[in-house]
């Protein structure tokens, strides 16, 4: 299917191989894995709820989709835990590719994070997902890791299907490796790292930098760039103090860097007058040219998207992590349509996803034509 046919999620849905032995099928392949969307887009969080959900809409069901009788829930649960999630991740994304939009002169940023679902590793069976994921929240692709600690190897299999032409990868300490970094330049893109202890030399030497008597210069001449942002909420007044430097870019052993930079983040209890203060240090291939300083702040904020847009809602509203459905592909697969679904809510305008889910649990026209299900 060409890439202007991918109009609605059911059409990316038809390009799932069909894992199935064709002895027995009772059930179009895109059928079934639309019901499966379509009542996870109601809130359903497993194969009993899948399963009982189709079951108790079957009238509706039958005459919107054309069918006798519906899949039962053996039926439903044997395609989550024999659909190829490559395949489907590779559906997923191709859905996402149309909500990208056109390019925009300012720089991109698309965070990199991994991802456990917990509730497979209750039952000997990891589920580590690493996924890449737009600033403003669009979710863009997913890879499978065995653990947290091949998180960089899947990373680096994930951008290799992702031409980058100037997007800014944001990544946290874990990946700030120079292999990753140089990955990154190769491909057109630029990097934007957290650096911790895991990198002990490039901390001191940025820490010594921005240090008021470091030796190399005083404060004024090692920083070429300041930002300050303020934020109230959560009881507590923020302030949040980045600068940047290029002064390093000679001496530091990364690829192409461009600016090192010094976060500091003091926090003013509104209730207890408790003031606490956090500094953090970072790098990126991006040039003072290429982003000031407000630019970069941006970015280091952005990067928190992943969590706060992407996983922190697929544990808390979809029940992510507390899900016990861990034979074959099923929670891989259910990771992999909650995706979709968080992109086609917020396409629709969605801000509050719990609100989302209900609303189409208790509207079914709506649900399947959200998904694209013709009348």
């Amino acid at each position: 299917m060409a890439e202007q046919e991918y109009t609605q999620l059911v059409d990316v849905l038809a390009t799932v191989p069909d894992p199935r032995k064709r002895r027995g099928q009772r059930y179009a392949w895109t059928v079934v894995l639309t019901l499966i969307v379509a009542a996870v887009v109601s809130g359903e969080r497993h194969g009993r709820g899948i399963g009982q959900w189709v079951r108790e809409r079957r009238e509706v069901l039958c005459q919107r989709l054309d069918l006798g009788r519906v899949p039962s829930e053996a039926t439903l649960r044997r395609a989550l835990q024999q659909v190829d999630p490559v395949q489907l991740t590779a559906a997923v994304a191709q859905a996402a590719a149309r909500l990208s939009g056109e390019a925009t002169s300012a720089p991109v940023g698309l965070a990199v994070d991994g991802k456990e679902v917990r509730g497979t590793g209750h039952h000997g069976v990891p589920c580590f997902l690493v996924g890449l994921v737009r600033h403003d929240g669009l979710i863009l692709d997913q890879e499978a890791a065995p653990g947290k600690l091949q998180e960089a190897a899947a990373v680096r299999t994930l951008l290799v299907r992702h031409p980058l032409h100037g997007e800014v990868i944001t990544a946290d300490a874990l990946l700030a490796e120079r292999p990753l970094a140089r990955q990154i330049r190769a491909a057109g893109g630029h990097y934007f790292v957290v650096i911790k202890d895991n990198q002990p030399l490039t901390v001191q030497a940025i820490a010594d930098l921005f240090a008021q008597h470091s030796g190399l210069a005083d404060e004024r001449a090692a920083v070429s760039q300041r930002a300050v942002t303020y934020d109230k909420g959560h009881g507590r007044v923020e302030t949040r103090t980045l600068e940047a430097s290029p002064s390093l870019n000679a001496w530091l052993d990364w690829p192409e860097v461009g600016q090192v930079l010094k976060r500091t983040t003091r926090r003013l209890s509104v209730a207890t007058g408790e003031v606490t203060e956090e500094v953090t240090y970072a790098l990126t291939s991006l040039t003072p040219e290429q982003a000031d300083a407000a630019t970069l702040e941006r970015l280091w904020r952005g990067h928190w998207t992943i969590e706060n847009r992407v996983h922190y809602v697929r544990d808390v509203s979809f029940g992510e992590d507390a899900g016990q459905a861990y034979r074959g592909q099923t929670a891989h697969a259910l990771a992999t349509v909650r995706n979709a679904i968080l992109n086609l809510f917020r396409q629709h305008g969605w801000t509050r996803i719990p609100d989302a889910l209900r609303h189409y649990a208790a509207h079914l026209d709506e649900t399947l034509n959200l998904i694209g299900v013709r009348s």
